[in-house]
C-alpha cells in the first residue's frame, strides 16, 4: 500500500509520453464533474485487486452464503443452545456452578470449567467497566476477564427508558390501555384500525413466572428489568381522587376533546381561545369501566380510601406545551441502524446538542417488541433528546405516542413522514403520506393531544420529483399541534441524488407562522454549509446533520469552532476507540456483545471511507457529493481508512476488537458509496 508521497517527485499521471497525454483537468473543472480535486502529489492509479479467495469473498460481502433450511436452523439453533459456551449469567458473574437459583431447570450451562476451555483469548485492552472502577456485569464472560480488578462497586446503567416486562406483557396480550388517544379518535371521528381488546381476564391461563422455560429466558437477558420491578410512569393524580370523594365515589367523565374539523379561514388570536374555551365546556358521559385500582393491568398506589378511575382527557394547548428553541442548535438527525446510542453519545462528546433516537415503527412498539423498544433508549449524557416513530394510520400513532409518552423519558417526539425505504412506503407510512395531507392533519390532530411534549413532524418535499407539496403543509402544520416541521430538500423519488433543494425549503420558511420551528435538512457537511443556510435565513431555525455526521461527526465541532478540521489519521483512530469503549458498554463486553460492537463499526466505516483528509485538497472544504478518486495518504493508516473495500474495513475493525471469528461474514446494509446511480433513485 502506497504511504506519503514526496514533494520533490511528483508521480507521472500518464505512463505514456508527456506529449501524447491530454492536460489534467483543473480543480473547477473537477468539481464540476463533482469529483474531489485532490492535489496531484497524492494521486495514484486505482488499486489492482487480486480475484480473493473464496473465504476472502465470503468476508467482504461478495459471496452470499448458501440458504439454509428450516430444519437447518432448527438443528442449528438446538446445537446451540445445548453449547457449553451459553454460560448462566448468574454462574458467569460469580463463578460459581451453584449461584443460579433455577438450578437444574435452567436452560444454560452451569460447567465452568467447560465454558474457560472453549473461550477465546482475552482480547487486548481494558475491560471498560473496570476503566470505570465498576464490577464487570459479565465476569467469566467478558473478553477483557484478565484485567477485573477486586472492585464491588456496583455497576451504573447510564441509559434510560428501558422495557418493563410488566409493560411488555400488557403489550403482548392487547390488555395495554389507551384512554387519551381512544377519546381523541372518537372526537375526530377517525377509524380505529387497531382494535384493542376491551375487556382483560385478570387470572392468565398460562402464569409466565411459574414457566421455569421462561425464568431462564429472562435470566439470559441481563438488559431487561426483572418482572418484579414497579411499573414506570404510573403517577396517582391525588386531586381526582379528592374530587372522587367529593362526588361520593361516582365515576368520573372525560372532558371532551374539541374536534378540530377543516378550516374555512384563519381566525385571529382572541376568537381561537374563545372556540376552544367553549369547546373544552363540553363533556362525554362515556365511563370506563376499570377497576379503580388498576391501570393497565398495574396497581396504582393510593393514599386515600377511594381511587380515580379514569384520567381527564384534554386537549393541550400548544402554549401548555413544553417550548424547546431548537434555534442555531446542532441537530444530529435520526439515523437508521448507525444512528445508534454509542455513536449518538460520541457526537455529544464533540459538540452535537439536540439527539434523536432511530426510527421505531409504531406496530412494532404496541407489539411489545424488545428490539423496537431498544431503539428508543436514551444515555444520560443526551440532555436535549426525541424519539421518532414511523406509522400510517392516526390511530396507531396516536396510541404509540400515548404509550411512548407514558413509559419514556423524552424531550420531544419526532414523526416521520419521509421515510423512502420502499418496506416503509408500501405500508403507506413515510413519504407515502406525502400524497395524503389529510390523512397527515389527522395523525397530528390526534398525537398531538395525547401529549403535552413538543410534536414534530419530518417531511420531504414530495413524492415525486417536481411536485412539491411541503409548501401546503408548513402553513397549516402549527394549527394541528406541531411544533417544529424538518423538510428534506429532496423528494422521495430522488432517494439521496442530487443536491438537496435548498431554495424551496426557504420558500417553505417564508410560508411558515412565526411561531413553528422550520428546520432544514440535506448536504450540511461543513461549517460554511451550516452558516450559509441558518445564518442566510431568518427563518430557518437550525439544520438536521445527517450522512455529513456519518461521514465525519466531528462535523460539529468545525461549526463550534468556525473551522475546516485537518484532522489526522491518529485522531480519527481516538475517535473510533471511543465509539467502541462506547458500544461494549451498551452492547456488552462478552463475546456477543463484542461481536455486535464489530458489526455496527463496520456499517458505520462504510461511511466514513467518504471522508477526504482537508490537506490532500485543492479546493475546501468538501463537499458531500464528491466522488473520491484513488489516492494515498500522509501515512499508511489514511488510505487504510479511505478504502471502500469492506475486507479493509474489517481490517481496521481487527485493530480495535481483536481477529474476526471464523466463518465470519460482512455486507454493508445501505448503497452508502452509492453517490448519484439509479439505485438510490
Amino acid at each position: 500500500m502506497a504511504a506519503t508521497a514526496p514533494a520533490d517527485v511528483l508521480p507521472d499521471p500518464c505512463p505514456t509520453a508527456a506529449d501524447s497525454c491530454p492536460p489534467p483537468p483543473t480543480p473547477e473543472e473537477l468539481v464540476a464533474r463533482a469529483v474531489a480535486p485532490v492535489k496531484a502529489a497524492f494521486l495514484r492509479p486505482p488499486p489492482v485487486r487480486d480475484t480473493p479467495t473464496n473465504e476472502e469473498s465470503r468476508a467482504s460481502g461478495a459471496v452470499p452464503l448458501e440458504k439454509k433450511s428450516k430444519r437447518q436452523f432448527r438443528r442449528e439453533r438446538k446445537q446451540e443452545q445445548e453449547s457449553v459456551s451459553r454460560l448462566c449469567v448468574a454462574v458467569g458473574k460469580t463463578g460459581k456452578a451453584d449461584a443460579c437459583k433455577y438450578g437444574a431447570s435452567c436452560r444454560f450451562s452451569h460447567d465452568v470449567d467447560a465454558y474457560l476451555a472453549q473461550k477465546p483469548a482475552d482480547l487486548e485492552g481494558t475491560c471498560p467497566f473496570t476503566v470505570l472502577e465498576q464490577s464487570c456485569q459479565y465476569g467469566l464472560a467478558c473478553r477483557f476477564f484478565g484485567t477485573h480488578k477486586d472492585n464491588h462497586a456496583p455497576s451504573e446503567n447510564h441509559e434510560i427508558n428501558p422495557l418493563s416486562k410488566d409493560i411488555q406483557k400488557l403489550l403482548w396480550k392487547t390488555k395495554y390501555k389507551f384512554p387519551r388517544a381512544s377519546a381523541q379518535i372518537k372526537h375526530l371521528g377517525l377509524k380505529e384500525v387497531m382494535k384493542i381488546k376491551a375487556n382483560a381476564t385478570t387470572d392468565d391461563k398460562r402464569a409466565d413466572h411459574d414457566n421455569p422455560d421462561v425464568s431462564c429466558e429472562m435470566n439470559g437477558d441481563d438488559k431487561t428489568e426483572s418482572l418484579c420491578s414497579p411499573p414506570v410512569n404510573v403517577e396517582h393524580d391525588s386531586s381526582l381522587c379528592e374530587e372522587m370523594d367529593n362526588l361520593g365515589g361516582e365515576p368520573l367523565v372525560d372532558n371532551s376533546v374539541p374536534c378540530v374539523g377543516p378550516r374555512a379561514s384563519k381566525k385571529s388570536k382572541v376568537e381561537g381561545d374563545e372556540i376552544h374555551k367553549k369547546a373544552a365546556d363540553s363533556h362525554d358521559t362515556k365511563v370506563y369501566p376499570e377497576d379503580p385500582s388498576l391501570l393497565n393491568g398495574l396497581e396504582v398506589p393510593s393514599d386515600s380510601a377511594s381511587s380515580c378511575k379514569v384520567d381527564l382527557v384534554t386537549t393541550p394547548h400548544l402554549r401548555e406545551k413544553k417550548i424547546i428553541d431548537f434555534r442555531e442548535k446542532l441537530y444530529l438527525a435520526p439515523l437508521t441502524t448507525v444512528g445508534n446510542l454509542p455513536f449518538r453519545r460520541l457526537c455529544k462528546t464533540l459538540g452535537a446538542d439536540i439527539t434523536c433516537g432511530e426510527m421505531a415503527m409504531c406496530t412494532n412498539l404496541m407489539q411489545g417488541q424488545a428490539s423496537e423498544w431498544a431503539l428508543l433508549r436514551r444515555h444520560s449524557s443526551e440532555d436535549l433528546f426525541g424519539v421518532q416513530i414511523c406509522g400510517a394510520f392516526p390511530d396507531t400513532v396516536a396510541r404509540t405516542v400515548e404509550l411512548v409518552d407514558n413509559e419514556c423519558s423524552f424531550d420531544f417526539i419526532d414523526i416521520n413522514m419521509g421515510c423512502p425505504i420502499d418496506v416503509v412506503v408500501n405500508k403507506g407510512a413515510g413519504s407515502s403520506l406525502l400524497n395524503k395531507p389529510m390523512r397527515i392533519k389527522s395523525i397530528v390532530q390526534a398525537s398531538s393531544a395525547v401529549t403535552n411534549r413538543p410534536l414534530t413532524v419530518k417531511v420531504r418535499t414530495a413524492f415525486f420529483e417536481g411536485r412539491n407539496r411541503a409548501d401546503s403543509l408548513v402553513s397549516d402544520i402549527y394549527d394541528w399541534g406541531a411544533s417544529a416541521i424538518t423538510i428534506h430538500g429532496r423528494s422521495r423519488q430522488q432517494r439521496y441524488s442530487k443536491l438537496a433543494d435548498w431554495d424551496y425549503i426557504n420558500q417553505c420558511a417564508q410560508k411558515a407562522p412565526d411561531d413553528l420551528h422550520v428546520i432544514g435538512n440535506g448536504d450540511i457537511f461543513s461549517f460554511t454549509d451550516w452558516n450559509r443556510h441558518v445564518s442566510g435565513s431568518s427563518k430557518i431555525s437550525t439544520c438536521m446533520i445527517a450522512r455529513g455526521a456519518l461521514i465525519k461527526p466531528w462535523i460539529f465541532t468545525e461549526i463550534k469552532e468556525q473551522r475546516d478540521w485537518d484532522i489526522t489519521s491518529d485522531e480519527r483512530l481516538d475517535i473510533l476507540k471511543d465509539f467502541v469503549r462506547f458500544g461494549l458498554e451498551h452492547w456488552g463486553s462478552d463475546t456477543k456483545g463484542v461481536e455486535t460492537t464489530r458489526h455496527f463499526l463496520l456499517e458505520w466505516l462504510s461511511y466514513t471511507c467518504r471522508y477526504i483528509p482537508v490537506g490532500l485538497l485543492d479546493v475546501v472544504p468538501q463537499r458531500l457529493n464528491w466522488r473520491p478518486p484513488s489516492y494515498c495518504g500522509r501515512n499508511d493508516l489514511e488510505p487504510l481508512m479511505a478504502s471502500d473495500s469492506a475486507a479493509d474495513w474489517v481490517r481496521i475493525s481487527e485493530l480495535l476488537l481483536g481477529k474476526v471469528p471464523e466463518g465470519f461474514t460482512f455486507a454493508p446494509k445501505h448503497k452508502s458509496n452509492a453517490y448519484d446511480r439509479a439505485e438510490n433513485g
